[in-house]
């Protein structure tokens, strides 16, 4: 019985977290999947918005900490602007990369790079992607 309630207050804790670092409440999603159908990525994400957007409800970190759905997320915001219940969702993605990038574990390693896409890469997407990517 402990073990089930020290669990539940660690998702309980996640749920908060997630919500205090976006500043949005993630329990007001009703799954309508209205982001991944707005969403230019989702072909690229291991899960779609919607599905992020369940295990986020639930405090799944555990699960929500190995995929690349918030890395893949282009903070485009179309699924925001169609969300019927007017949440932010790239503001939740931002969240959960700042939850992965706070436990100081790079998604992106600047140092593994090669030479030859450095060179190719332009520079304002290698300072957009090491703000994104890296801690």
């Amino acid at each position: 019985m402990t073990i089930l309630l020290g669990a539940r207050t660690l998702q309980l804790a996640s749920i908060r977290e997630i919500n205090e670092l976006s500043g949005e409440s993630v329990k007001l999603c009703m799954q309508c999947a209205t982001c991944t159908g707005m969403c230019p990525m989702a072909q690229e994400m291991d899960f779609s918005p919607r599905k992020v957007m369940h295990m986020a409800q639930f405090g799944l970190v555990e699960k929500l900490a190995d995929i690349n759905t918030y890395w893949k997320c282009a903070s485009c915001h179309a699924c925001s602007v169609k969300c019927p219940r007017g949440i932010d969702i790239a503001k939740v993605m931002e969240a959960l990369r700042q939850k992965t990038l706070r436990k100081s574990k790079n998604y992106l390693e600047p140092s593994q790079m090669s030479k030859e896409v450095i060179a190719e890469v332009p520079q304002i997407a290698l300072v957009a992607g090491f703000r994104k990517f890296t801690c």
